[in-house]
């Protein structure tokens, strides 16, 4: 009886040692990202998706989202004051470009674009060097937002292109009004007169070039070539009065 009560005993030790934790269920796998649509809204940001937890419940780093960019008709209530009956392009032969911005603040935006139809691939383009550059732009919104005036989007450091408005100086209509042009960071990049001054009070420590400077463009810098490349001219090149801001389709 002794040996069988031993026997016993031992029989209950294996089977304790031997049953130890619940098996270890086999991690999730990871699920595959998607980028999620880019918003047409007004200037909304873009920010990074939340980093996902590793096993030891640490935050991984994340990379900035990808550039992205959008291409649709533009409503009328979208220019109540950019556009009117007489302007040499009609508001359904413009298109609006929703695309990813870098700003000043270092963090990814969105911004809007208002130009010709004929351009949005060019603008494309461009904007996603700049993008994949990090190059930095003060804010992006159409010039409505300014009730369609150009000095009061100009003093706000507002990159902008479509205006139906004469150029500069000139009966003429400007190349903004065909929406193929672009004015791009206008408080770091003024458009300076012949004599060398501004309109600009915000702008005049920005009338030399070259210069360093966040959101400069400078001559022969790789923005102007990026542009260039698409067949836009630069107004830093005029001669004369220089358009430092400015960028056209063919020139002009």
């Amino acid at each position: 009886m002794k040996r069988v009560a031993t026997m016993a005993l031992v029989v209950l030790g294996s089977v304790s040692c031997g049953a130890g934790g619940p098996a270890t269920a086999p991690a999730p796998e990871a699920s595959a990202h998607h980028d999620q649509p880019l918003s047409p809204s007004p200037s909304p940001s873009l920010t990074s998706p939340s980093a996902p937890a590793t096993a030891s419940g640490s935050p991984t780093s994340t990379a900035p989202p990808a550039f992205a960019s959008k291409v649709s008709p533009v409503s009328r209530d979208r220019l109540p004051h950019s556009w009117r009956p007489g302007c040499p392009v009609h508001y359904r032969d413009l298109r609006l470009v929703t695309l990813s911005y870098w700003g000043f603040d270092g963090k990814p935006h969105t911004g809007e674009l208002v130009v010709r139809k004929t351009v949005t691939d060019d603008i494309e383009k461009v904007f996603e060097k700049l993008y994949d550059w990090r190059w930095p732009i003060r804010q992006m919104k159409l010039v409505d937002a300014y009730k369609a005036d150009d000095f009061d989007s100009i003093d706000a450091d507002n990159t902008s292109a479509f205006n139906c408005r004469r150029a500069t100086g000139s009966s003429n209509w400007s190349n903004h009004a065909y929406g193929e042009a672009i004015d791009i960071n206008p408080r770091e990049n003024p458009y300076v007169t012949a004599s060398g001054s501004t309109a600009h009070e915000n702008a005049e420590k920005f009338t030399e070039r070259p210069m360093k400077g966040k959101g400069v463009i400078n001559p022969g810098d790789r923005v102007v070539k990026a542009f260039a490349q698409v067949g836009w001219e630069w107004g830093g090149y005029w001669s004369g009065a220089k358009d430092y801001q400015h960028f056209s389709k063919g020139g002009g």
